[in-house]
């Protein structure tokens, strides 16, 4: 490994995984510029069904969420996590601009490049929105800003991220969420739920090639950035799902024995032929699940707000 050259966050997480007893990659690295456009393609895919279900959830029930996470005093800081494009979050603050709630926006996420975007659209959308963004991992930010004051609190966690995390992961985000908000604040987490194991496979291994294609990206882009020599042909891509925990595990599986060198990190890393990579875990959910996790950090659960075909649900917390 090389001494002379300060390794980017990138290297020193591929160097750990590719030389890990069970190799893993993280899925963060998926959304460089090819990776969001091949995910665009997924999430417009009739088989992926978890963008278009919040979205339903979002439109049809903006006023019902709005209701419900107002806190009595009308005043509060609304602080979301992850907020991509911010186009379901925005439903929701054309309601409360329309009824001239008085409440400051405070995104947060790790892309400063998203966050100046949304922040733009923002703008000229609701000129009258006061906007404090924040740029960091959720875990940094969270413990280390001070937009934790004295007004009530709503913080938006949605998509189906808390599922990315493993359990370790989701106890620890639970917990910082716990320390840094008090009685009456809300969390507004997006749940996708348990469901036949046919819709999911479908969703996730679809006959497009499209999630083969967005997890094999991030091979190209080891070797774009790392100065690698993988041949994506080498890996097949392979889900599988677990209906008895709710785990639906992504891997790339090497087809022949090989090697790979990747010249930033001076590393060659020998694959097995039938060997996996662990690509992504996306957990899925049940009431008792989500109703156990709140119960277990301090919360209540308020609320489900759940699209048509009960396939996903945004649930409400409150702190006790």
């Amino acid at each position: 490994m090389p001494t002379s050259v300060k390794l980017t966050q990138f290297a020193r997480d591929t160097l750990e995984g590719l030389t890990a007893p069970q190799k893993f990659l993280l899925p963060k690295y998926f959304y460089d510029d090819r990776g969001s456009q091949i995910f665009e393609k997924i999430m417009r895919m009739p088989e992926y069904y978890l963008t278009a279900c919040e979205y339903e959830i979002f439109s049809e029930q903006a006023d019902q969420i709005c209701n419900a996470i107002l806190p009595d005093n009308h005043s509060f800081e609304l602080i979301e996590l992850g907020p991509g494009d911010g186009l379901k979050s925005r439903l929701l603050l054309a309601r409360l601009q329309e009824d001239n709630i008085d409440l400051n926006y405070l995104p947060v996420d790790i892309s400063g490049h998203a966050l100046s975007a949304l922040k733009e659209k923002l703008k000229i959308e609701f000129p009258g929105l006061n906007i404090n963004e924040y740029v960091g991992d959720y875990f940094q930010v969270l413990k280390s800003n001070d937009f934790f004051n004295g007004n009530p609190k709503t913080i938006f966690f949605l998509g189906s991220n808390i599922g990315n995390f493993y359990r370790k992961e989701r106890e620890y985000f639970l917990k910082s969420l716990s320390e840094i908000t008090r009685s009456g604040d809300k969390l507004l987490i997006g749940f996708d739920l348990k469901k036949s194991p046919d819709v999911l496979l479908k969703a996730y291994d679809d006959e497009h090639g499209f999630t083969r294609d967005f997890n094999l990206n991030h091979l190209i882009r080891i070797n774009s950035e790392l100065d690698a020599n993988f041949q994506p042909e080498n890996f097949e891509h392979h889900v599988s799902y677990d209906p008895l925990s709710g785990a639906m595990n992504s891997y790339l599986v090497s087809k022949k024995e090989h090697k790979v060198f990747i010249g930033n990190l001076e590393k060659e890393i020998h694959f097995s032929k039938w060997e996996p990579v662990f690509m992504e875990l996306s957990q899925k959910f049940d009431h008792r699940d989500i109703e156990n996790m709140a119960e277990n950090f301090g919360f209540g659960v308020l609320e489900y707000f759940t699209d048509r075909k009960g396939y996903f649900t945004d649930s409400l917390w409150i702190r006790k």
